[in-house]
């Protein structure tokens, strides 16, 4: 829509007046006949405000006359009308010569750089790595050898399945497709223990193949043997296979959380103010003359590369301060709300970490001068059985 408005201007728009008993059909067929309208204002029932393209002008009135509406010319605006305007002055010609050649100039060059694909992996370090084999912003596109570029991103980070560089307008896409991780897979014809993947107390232990060297009860730690890869017979004797069986273990799991008896809370209280700035290169512009009117406040800072079309990026970056005003209190936590709040908090990071059925669950509270701590802990049944491959 933007880049619509964008070449209106262009080309040149006028803004209208229709008055008219059937003005919804008329915008219908306006919008069935791909006339494009835009800043629509509803005076009353019968008259609407509206913008549109010079050129479709004269379809605009037949459609009007069809639908018994009229139609007054308002404003006209763009480049068109500007140019007639000041046809005499020399200076507006040049000042549109000079912003023309700027644009033109900037097209030769990156001006800005998109990640695409990314989910695991930071944009941040496919960057770094695109800046230092010479895409950066500010390059002439002509010096580009995309090509190694791409090779050099494969060679450097085997977590990336493909990688592509796309260059629209003054827009680079570096687009890229993340390697799935491929889980360490045991040959089931090679032989193979079943160990323990964590600490923990057995609670349940079957095997269909190997021999049970674990048992109910036993203390046991990461990467102990609990069915060994062999077998052993009266008449065959001993012999290795491929252990196969289910070991479910009491896993412990805790957490602490610090609860301050006054808490100094920061809250927002729904004012806001914002602050813009204009950067080209190195140089900042600042539309504003003075800090936020808060005397306490947190600022976002967001920036945006301006771009005139989709992909046609100039180098000017927009930058916003947004400040939230924050109202500072205090709250005295009771010794029954620390524990209330710290197990909440313990338990949220705690469920994150479980994979089994919790059979029992401990709150400990300990009072310290300024502080409660508050210790959480789960007692979970889960699976803890893992294949590792036996290397003679």
């Amino acid at each position: 829509m933007h880049i619509k408005i964008l070449l209106n201007y262009i080309f040149g728009y006028i803004t209208i007046q229709i008055e008219g008993y059937y003005i919804e059909r008329f915008i219908n067929i306006c919008m069935k006949n791909g006339i494009f309208l835009w800043g629509l204002d509803r005076k009353t029932s019968t008259i609407l405000n509206a913008k549109v393209g010079i050129d479709k002008y004269k379809e605009l009135l037949k459609i009007a006359k069809q639908n018994g509406c009229r139609i007054k010319i308002e404003k006209k605006r763009g480049i068109p009308f500007l140019a007639k305007r000041y046809r005499k002055r020399k200076e507006f010609f040049i000042l549109l010569i000079c912003i023309i050649a700027v644009i033109f100039a900037c097209s030769r060059f990156i001006w800005n750089i998109e990640i695409t694909g990314n989910d695991k992996i930071k944009s941040e370090e496919i960057l770094e790595i695109v800046n230092n084999q010479g895409l950066k912003v500010g390059t002439r596109k002509s010096k580009l050898k995309l090509e190694d570029i791409v090779n050099k991103i494969r060679i450097d980070r085997d977590d990336l399945a493909w990688v592509g560089i796309e260059i629209k307008g003054t827009n680079a896409i570096v687009k890229i497709v993340e390697a799935r991780e491929k889980p360490e897979i045991v040959d089931e014809s090679s032989f193979s223990n079943i160990v323990a993947s964590k600490d923990a107390e057995i609670y349940s232990i079957n095997a269909q193949n190997g021999t049970i060297i674990a048992e109910k009860g036993m203390q046991v730690k990461k990467g102990d043997l609990l069915i060994a890869g062999w077998m052993e017979g009266k008449y065959t004797g001993k012999y290795y296979v491929n252990s196969n069986g289910v070991v479910k273990g009491k896993v412990i799991y805790s957490q602490t959380e610090k609860i301050d008896k006054i808490e100094r809370k920061k809250e927002r209280t729904g004012n806001i103010n914002k602050k813009y700035a204009i950067k080209i290169k190195n140089f900042k512009i600042n539309f504003y003359k003075r800090l936020s009117k808060f005397k306490n406040y947190d600022t976002i800072y967001s920036n945006k590369n301006i771009k005139l079309f989709s992909n046609f990026y100039i180098p000017v970056e927009l930058i916003k301060y947004t400040n939230y005003e924050i109202e500072e209190t205090e709250v005295n936590h009771s010794k029954e709300e620390a524990e209330n709040l710290g197990k909440l908090k313990a338990e949220e990071k705690l469920d994150t970490l479980i994979e089994g059925d919790i059979i029992d669950k401990n709150i400990e509270t300990i009072e310290y001068d300024s502080y409660y701590e508050v210790k959480v802990t789960y007692t979970v049944i889960e699976s803890i059985g893992t294949k590792e491959k036996i290397i003679f």
